[in-house]
């Protein structure tokens, strides 16, 4: 048995006993004032009615939930985040002073045994990219737990039997919303997305004119690219900043697709996604030296845009991305 697996077997060892333990982790670990442990409000959660009691020691998955909870004031809410490699450092974050406030609860995917052991009462996630039938950490396993789940309204185009197709940016403003109703600050929310859409209707009223310039967001793979579907936010930030996602008749989130579909389109400028594991200089170096992309347009002209990986993924960080993008799609045109 390798390192990796005895490590593993020790952890599902651990799980079990925290699991049998789980009624009196969960009573010992709330802090939730009397009057807010009666209130209960009923919130969608991928276009299912939840009915939610008012959290106090969240558990949060990849910054894009850790984000939308510190820009709701829920610093004082959240009592962990899981962070696995892919995500840049928490300390360039715009909200890196929240992020000391609460416990780094380790580098892992999102799993069950670091729930039980941080005693959360909520656990914030996106479908897919942290619950995950394989992983054995969904809602339905939580709700057996006593746990609750919020999902990311963006990642529900693929949660299976309750189907909610909201375009991105759409979808950011619900969550936020959602958790302004779940955690009692709705007026909070609501002025937090009204900023968010003035922030996102001035880079449209910006765009340049003309058709819009035919873009590919570049994910990651040489063999096959991973590129962004319209169900991402990559695809309202580059049709918000007047490009047109060369893949947006693409029904779907994150897919592969085949190069020639690429080199048919005939990209003018390309979005690289950047994140820890798979720097954006690997990813530029490879379209240039491969035959297949070289003569590209966008690679000729060495028009490639950075965005960052919480940029790319549901969370607050979307505007700065779409400002950014709307900057250098202006600057083409100079």
């Amino acid at each position: 048995m390798t390192a990796t697996a005895r490590f593993r077997t020790a952890r599902r060892s651990r799980f079990a006993a925290l699991a049998l333990t789980l009624p009196l982790l969960t009573a010992c670990g709330a802090s939730v004032e009397a009057g807010e442990q009666n209130r209960k409000v009923t919130v969608n959660r991928c276009g299912e009615p939840v009915e939610y009691t008012t959290p106090s020691r969240s558990v949060v998955y990849e910054a894009g939930s850790a984000d939308k909870m510190f820009a709701l004031g829920l610093t004082d809410r959240v009592h962990g985040y899981l962070m696995p490699p892919a995500n840049p450092p928490v300390e360039e974050s715009p909200w890196a002073a929240e992020y000391a406030k609460v416990q780094f609860l380790g580098d892992d995917l999102l799993n069950r045994e670091a729930v039980v052991e941080a005693k959360a009462d909520l656990v914030v996630a996106g479908w897919n990219s942290g619950f995950s039938d394989q992983r054995g950490i969904t809602p339905a396993i939580l709700d057996t737990l006593g746990v609750q789940s919020f999902m990311h309204t963006e990642s529900c185009f693929n949660y299976p039997g309750h189907p909610e197709k909201v375009a991105p940016f759409d979808a950011l403003y619900a969550d936020l919303e959602r958790l302004g109703q779940i955690f009692d600050v709705p007026d909070r929310a609501r002025d937090l997305v009204d900023g968010y859409r003035d922030r996102a209707e001035r880079v449209r009223a910006q765009a340049p004119g003309g058709d819009p310039v035919p873009v590919f967001l570049y994910d990651s793979g040489t063999d096959q690219p991973t590129t962004a579907g319209n169900q991402v936010p990559p695809n309202d930030i580059i049709r918000f900043a007047g490009g047109r996602n060369i893949f947006d008749t693409l029904d779907g989130r994150w897919n592969k697709v085949g190069w020639e579909s690429v080199v048919q389109a005939q990209p003018e400028v390309i979005v690289i996604l950047d994140y820890g594991d798979k720097p954006a200089q690997e990813k530029i170096d490879f379209l240039k030296n491969s035959p297949v992309t070289a003569g590209l347009p966008a690679v000729a002209g060495n028009r490639f845009f950075v965005l960052d990986y919480n940029e790319g993924i549901s969370g607050p960080r979307n505007l700065d991305g779409l400002e950014k993008f709307g900057e250098y799609l202006r600057t083409l045109g100079d």
